[in-house]
């Protein structure tokens, strides 16, 4: 299905419309201010990537290469960029984890802290 974008020349803002043919003739109309007076301009090429396609491309090492694992700025940024490719649903539940795991760290509470009191399980209590 071809998606083009037209900007509307009335308010400025980019409209996108969906169609079934490339041949197929469509009544556009700016979905902000309603007006008929829309231009098409050139949009970005995409293309729908499989689940399996997606999960490769996570485990590619080469994504690794500028992640430094005990900044947690270095693995917040990563993680967001991993979130992005799982998609939606699952990039809200990590965003909450992400912003948990930055107060802990802020508040001098996090994984390190648990490490040198004592605070993590020991191998013989698994």
């Amino acid at each position: 299905m071809p998606i083009y974008e037209y900007l509307c020349l009335q308010c400025g803002k980019k409209n996108e419309v969906i169609t079934f043919r490339v041949s197929e003739e469509v009544d556009v109309r700016c979905r902000y201010c309603d007006a008929t007076n829309l231009k098409r301009v050139p949009s970005r090429v995409r293309v729908r990537l499989s689940e399996e396609t997606r999960l490769e491309r996570l485990a590619d090492p080469s994504r690794f290469g500028a992640l430094d694992e005990n900044d947690p700025k270095s693995m917040a940024k990563f993680m967001k960029a991993m979130t992005h490719e799982m998609g939606d649903d699952f990039d809200e539940d990590v965003d909450a984890l992400m912003e948990e795991a930055m107060e802990e760290e802020a508040s001098g509470k996090g994984a390190s802290s648990e490490a040198s009191d004592g605070g993590g399980a020991d191998e013989d209590s698994l």
